[in-house]
């Protein structure tokens, strides 16, 4: 079975819509993405407009259900105060611009989709099977990722958040971060799409990176009053 994963999208519109090009033209039986649906960029309700529209199915990110329930925090990460403050305020102007039907999408995401292929147990989630706002860089140590292979009760795990693609096999588990489609970081500043074929006997990954029109979002980024930081941001992924 061939499965596309589209991840942490972040109102990035234009990524979508060619990331969601790439994940049909691969031939794709399904296609699922990893939450975190507006922030750093203005398009969250297109997005989620466009997700249901296309019957593409989903878990809840640790910003959508900051969002969702208007916390105070999107609980993310931040490498400094001026990056923190910058945050706070994309959060906010999320808030206050997303409508009433993204919200109760967004509301509606289930923590983690599981199923079953070719008698291996496959498990989708945002960040951890644990926790959604919890880093799980490749560079952790082995036995964090068997703790949570245990934890998550699967063979295959597909996750995001950290917006760093990765493929590691460990002890017969297969653990796949899908990157991200709309605020790459890892320095390519193309969106990312993870193709991921799941055969009887192993697990075969590739991560697709295609342009985009990202001209077109770092000017709406500024004319729709998020701050020019993330523009910026977008244009070094980083």
């Amino acid at each position: 079975m061939r499965i596309a994963v589209i991840g942490d999208i972040h109102g990035n519109m234009e990524a979508l819509k060619v990331a969601y090009e790439v994940a049909q033209k691969s031939g794709a039986e399904k296609i699922f993405h990893l939450g975190d649906l507006g922030g750093y960029a203005p398009f969250v309700n297109e997005v989620v407009d466009f997700l249901i529209e296309n019957n593409i199915p989903g878990v809840q990110g640790n910003y959508d259900e900051a969002v969702a329930f208007n916390k105070e925090h999107c609980g993310c990460k931040y490498e400094d105060d001026f990056q923190a403050e910058m945050a706070h305020l994309s959060f906010e102007w999320t808030k206050k611009n997303v409508n009433e039907k993204a919200r109760e999408y967004m509301k509606s995401l289930p923590f983690r989709v599981d199923f079953e292929v070719e008698s291996k147990k496959i498990s989708i989630f945002h960040a951890t099977p644990t926790k959604n706002n919890l880093y799980w860089y490749e560079q952790r140590q082995d036995k964090f990722f068997l703790l949570m292979a245990k934890k998550a009760g699967a063979d295959v795990m597909i996750y995001g958040h950290t917006h760093i693609p990765y493929f590691k096999q460990l002890n017969g588990k297969y653990f796949i971060n899908a990157g991200s489609v709309g605020k790459p970081k890892d320095g390519d500043p193309r969106t990312c799409v993870c193709i991921i074929d799941i055969l009887r006997d192993t697990v075969k990954v590739e991560f697709i990176r295609k342009e985009y029109d990202i001209k077109k979002v770092v000017d709406s980024i500024i004319e729709r009053g998020l701050p020019t930081y993330f523009a910026i941001k977008l244009m070094k992924a980083k």
